[in-house]
């Protein structure tokens, strides 16, 4: 289960780094299982989501959870203090709980989703950080700073593949307009990509066998492309028309969102955590936390994984 035990890896190493102490309520507080962690870390992302609408990018545990939380509609500041016990009352691993590496990744990856939840709380409560707070609060990672000087290579390189007179940022433009895709052959090319990748990702990771995405060529969205996973192993896939689609990126789309990126990252997840372990917290995906940057990170190398 390769999707599954990436995900709860680097979620967990990374939050090795360390954190602030939580302090627990004097009252003494009843021992909860890691189950009932993860239901209660499910309905606290639900929660948020009713004050943010970008939070929730997935969900397919049980309806009437989203169906409670809208009624609801708890406090931020509820939200909070629940998730500050809800961190303090994860329980330690037994001796046979440190047996499975999978049970081990999975306290440390709770516990890192819970403290980015907690940061996400605070933004939407006023809070302001700077760009690398914000990213190592939410995504536990923080990205290099470079000096102009790093991308002179880069540049002189391409300088010399595209001799010519005026600007070289003119230069590269006019050479990647030869490859855009015309719109009335988009789902022919995007078909055919698709395709390929499945078939590739397929030598290299087996499938659930009920898998399938839509592809929707959608406009008026600020990406280009976008995974919506519906769960029982479904994707729909969105394509921004809008924006000049190059055939080099329809097999970085292809991939990226769809084999052996998103979506099949999602239905791994489905498959070995949710339904063969009972996970409940991996049926829900907040968009703001450690788990987007093991998603995106893993689309973007797996092209280089089936191509």
């Amino acid at each position: 289960m390769p999707a599954a035990r990436t995900a709860l890896a680097v979620v967990a190493a990374s939050s090795l780094a360390g954190h602030a102490a939580i302090t627990p309520s004097a009252q003494p507080m009843q021992k909860l299982t890691m189950n009932t962690i993860g239901e209660r870390y499910a309905k606290l992302v639900l929660a948020v989501g009713q004050h943010d609408a970008d939070y929730v990018d997935a969900f397919y545990g049980p309806p009437e959870w989203k169906t409670e939380a809208a009624a609801l509609k708890t406090p931020l500041t509820q939200i909070a203090t629940d998730a500050d016990r809800l961190v303090a009352e994860i329980p330690e691993l037994s001796a046979a709980d440190r047996g499975d590496e999978l049970v081990v990744l999975r306290r440390d990856y709770l516990r890192r989703q819970l403290e980015a939840l907690r940061t996400r709380v605070r933004m939407l409560q006023g809070a302001r950080l700077t760009f690398d707070e914000e990213s190592r609060a939410l995504y536990d990672a923080v990205a290099p700073t470079h000096p102009d000087s790093y991308f002179d290579a880069a540049l002189k390189e391409i300088d010399r593949a595209l001799p010519g007179p005026g600007p070289l940022v003119d230069r590269y433009d006019a050479f990647r307009r030869r490859f855009i895709i015309p719109a009335d052959r988009l789902s022919g090319v995007f078909d055919r990509a698709i395709a390929e990748c499945r078939s590739r990702t397929l030598s290299h990771v087996q499938l659930p066998a009920t898998e399938s995405f839509t592809v929707e060529y959608v406009t008026n969205k600020p990406w280009s492309g976008y995974n919506w996973y519906q769960g029982n192993y479904r994707s729909l896939i969105q394509v921004n028309t809008d924006l000049p689609i190059y055939i080099d990126r329809a097999v970085d789309l292809a991939c990226h969102e769809g084999y052996p990126g998103h979506h099949v990252y999602n239905a791994l997840l489905e498959q070995h955590l949710v339904r063969d372990r009972g996970w409940v917290e991996f049926s829900i995906y907040p968009l703001f936390s450690p788990q987007s940057l093991i998603a995106e990170g893993t689309a973007n190398y797996g092209i280089e994984v089936a191509f």
